[in-house]
C-alpha cells in the first residue's frame, strides 16, 4: 500500500497501495478479548455444595484474522477512528505508515514522532474504546527502515520501538518498491521479524506486498521462501491485488486467483497443505478506483472478496483506505472512492469478517 500522486500512499503526497506494489495503507485493528475466570476457594467438605449455576452466555468471538482496513493520518481529512468504529462495527484498524526518520529509528511518515502527536492520540483512543491497531511499516514511498538499518538486529530494534510505544499485539510490514526488489533487504526484513517474533510472546506479524493476478512474482516467492528457510511463522502473507496495468478489470476474480497462487506458494515453501496455507494468507484490496485507468473495486466486488475470505478462513482481509470509504462530492482520490457507494460501506462489509 502506499500514498501516491493520484491515490498512492506514502509520505507527504497521497497514499495508497499497489499490486505492482499497490498502495496500501491498509487500515487496522486486531481485537482480541480474553475472558478470565475468577478462582474460587474450595468449599469445606462438610458444607453444602452450591447448586450449579447456568452457563454464561458466550461472548461474541473476536476476529481470529486481521480485518483492519488502513487509516492514514497523513491526508488532510481522515475520519475520526473511534467514530468510525462505532458507526461501522470495526474493532481493528491498520495505521500507516512507519518510515525511517533519516536513520534506523521509526517515525510516522518519517517525520512525526511515535509519542506525543496525533498518531499516539488516535491509537490510545482506539485502545480505550476496546479496539486495537496494527501499524504498517513501509509502504511505496519514503525511506524504508528495511533499507536504512544496516543489520537484522538493528531493524528488529526499530520494529521493537514501535511495539513498545503502544503495547501492540501485531505489526504489518508493507514491503514495496526498492525494499521489495532488494534480495538483501528482503532477507533483513525476514530475519528482523524472526527476532521480533521470538522476543514477543503472542505477537502477530504480517507481510504485505504486490502480486500478479496468478500470485506472487519472483520477488514475492523469494520472500516467502526466505521466511520458510528462517523458520519465521508469518501470521498472514498478504498480497495487494490491484494496479495490474495489464487490462485486468475484474478485480474480484483477480483477487481470488492471486490469493490461490499465494496459498500454493506458501504451502510449498512451508511444507503444509494448501488448506492450511490459506489460513496464513490474505489480501488487501483498494476500495473504489485504483491508480490504473479502467480498474475499480465496487462494494459488490469487495463483498465477493470478503465472501471468498470467509470460504477459505484467510488470515487477513483489508483495504486501502478508510479515508476513501465515502462517496465523492467533489473530493479527490485521497478522500473518496470514486464509485457509487454509501458512506463507510466498505468498512461495514469488512467488519463482518471474523476469519
Amino acid at each position: 500500500m502506499r500514498p501516491h500522486t493520484t491515490t498512492q500512499r506514502s509520505a507527504p503526497t497521497t497514499p495508497r497501495r499497489r499490486s505492482r506494489l499497490g498502495l496500501a495503507l491498509t487500515a487496522a485493528l486486531v481485537a482480541s478479548c480474553a475472558l478470565a475466570g475468577q478462582a474460587q476457594a474450595a468449599p469445606d467438605e462438610d458444607s453444602p455444595r452450591p447448586s450449579a449455576k447456568p452457563a454464561p452466555e458466550p461472548a461474541a468471538a473476536a476476529p481470529s484474522g486481521l480485518n483492519g482496513p488502513y487509516l492514514y493520518l497523513g491526508w488532510d481529512n481522515p475520519p475520526n477512528a473511534v467514530d468510525l468504529m462505532e458507526e461501522t462495527g470495526l474493532t481493528q484498524l491498520t495505521m500507516a505508515f512507519i518510515l525511517s526518520d533519516g536513520g534506523c529509528s521509526p517515525a510516522w511518515d518519517g517525520s512525526r514522532p511515535l509519542a506525543g502527536g496525533q498518531d499516539e492520540q488516535t491509537i490510545k483512543a482506539v485502545q480505550a474504546a476496546g479496539g486495537d491497531i496494527t501499524p504498517s511499516i513501509g509502504g511505496w514511498s519514503g525511506s524504508k527502515l528495511g533499507e536504512v538499518c544496516s543489520s537484522a538486529e538493528e531493524l528488529a530494534g526499530a520494529y521493537q520501538k514501535v511495539i513498545d510505544a503502544y503495547g501492540l499485539k501485531s505489526v504489518d510490514v508493507d514491503i514495496e518498491s526498492t525494499e521489495f526488489e532488494s534480495a538483501e533487504a528482503r532477507q533483513r526484513v525476514i530475519d528482523a521479524l524472526k527476532i521480533v517474533k521470538d522476543g514477543n510472546e503472542g505477537i502477530k506479524v504480517y507481510l504485505t506486498f504486490g502480486t500478479t493476478t496468478q500470485g506472487p512474482n519472483a520477488n514475492g516467492k523469494d520472500l516467502i521462501q526466505k521466511g520458510a528457510d528462517a523458520g519465521l511463522d508469518v501470521d498472514g502473507w498478504t498480497v495487494m491485488p490491484f494496479d495490474f496495468g495489464d487490462g485486468t478489470t475484474d478485480l474480484a476474480a483477480a483477487t481470488r486467483s492471486a490469493v490461490d497462487g499465494l496459498a500454493q506458494t506458501v504451502g510449498a515453501a512451508y511444507g503444509i497443505s494448501t488448506e492450511e496455507a490459506y489460513r496464513k494468507a490474505g489480501f488487501s484490496s483498494m476500495n473504489g478506483i485504483t491508480d490504473v485507468q479502467g480498474e475499480s473495486v465496487s462494494p459488490a466486488d469487495f463483498r465477493s472478496m470478503v465472501d471468498y475470505a470467509k470460504e477459505h478462513h484467510l488470515a487477513r482481509a483489508s483495504f486501502w483506505s478508510v479515508n476513501r470509504d465515502r462517496p465523492c462530492t467533489g473530493g479527490g482520490a485521497d478522500s473518496c472512492s470514486g464509485v457509487d457507494q454509501q458512506p463507510w460501506e466498505f468498512s461495514k462489509i469488512l467488519a463482518e469478517y471474523t476469519g
